[in-house]
């Protein structure tokens, strides 16, 4: 029986997807990164086929690139699906997409418990945003009965991998004393931690603390650098906690920080 143009068409580019994982298996490790962090939409041509082969690291990168419509048109359910093949393979990192999509209802309605469940899948084989973003619906009760006690757990498993939001949290947490009893001296440390990777609001909780214990110099060198990193909402924040400063290191501050909210504010990247 004579096949179909489109079957003929199908199988054609079945033998191209083989041909060119053929050629990637044949590339060294050093070749095979340049290859596939060169041009996004030449990259995505290799990215797919490997995908389709069965790869989870490609699936879960041609998942994100149809998240964020790098190289491809952006297609959300696209995106979920190739989540979904790579997570269904064990892959952490996708099970954590997976639960973004579904928390977000990106490319499906959202189904908090669904999220939850992907969340927690991914936490238990200690991928560190899993930990965060499982520990996250703990904490507001999304999809699972409030716990914030485990929430502090989890926290603290992804803080101990060096997530800087995670120190951040675990910050408020042992501050605020939410899950725990407070204690003020393991918060500060947590917040000093979370300003050291760069997380404009573990910066902000660090510079807060500074500055109570009268270290004002220090508390304006880390307000100003949450305010460079952040976005206009932690600007307004910082302009706030600095409105009735007297100490001339804080008052240079707030007319930096008063500068930068005058400007545009840049877009910031999407997390996982």
């Amino acid at each position: 029986m004579a096949l179909t143009r489109e079957q003929l068409a199908q199988a054609a580019a079945a033998e191209d997807s083989r041909r060119r994982m053929a050629h990637l298996q044949r590339l060294s490790y050093r070749e095979l990164q340049e290859l596939l962090a060169g041009d996004p939409v030449e990259a995505a041509v290799w990215i797919r086929s490997a995908a389709e082969q069965g790869l989870p690291a490609a699936q879960l990168r041609l998942g994100r690139m149809l998240l964020e419509g790098t190289g491809v048109p952006k297609d959300l359910r696209s995106a979920l699906a190739w989540f979904s093949r790579a997570a269904d393979q064990g892959d952490a990192e996708a099970m954590n997409m997976v639960g973004r999509c579904l928390e977000n209802g990106w490319g499906t309605p959202a189904d908090p418990q669904r999220a939850a469940a992907r969340y927690r899948a991914s936490a238990r084989l200690g991928y560190d945003w899993g930990e965060y973003n499982f520990a996250n619906m703990l904490f507001d009760g999304r999809g699972v009965p409030c716990d914030r006690a485990r929430a502090l757990g989890w926290y603290r498993r992804a803080a101990r991998q060096g997530h800087g939001r995670a120190m951040n949290l675990l910050g408020r947490c042992l501050e605020e004393g939410w899950g725990c009893d407070p204690d003020p001296a393991a918060a500060a440390t947590w917040y000093q931690r979370s300003a050291a990777t760069g997380y404009f609001r573990g910066q902000y909780n660090y510079a807060a603390v500074l500055a109570q214990h009268g270290h004002a110099g220090a508390a304006a060198t880390w307000y100003l650098k949450a305010a460079a990193g952040g976005d206009r909402s932690i600007r307004g924040a910082v302009l706030k906690a600095l409105s009735n400063a007297t100490d001339p290191a804080l008052c240079r501050a707030r007319e930096r920080v008063a500068a930068l909210c005058v400007g545009p504010t840049a877009a910031r990247p999407m997390p996982g």
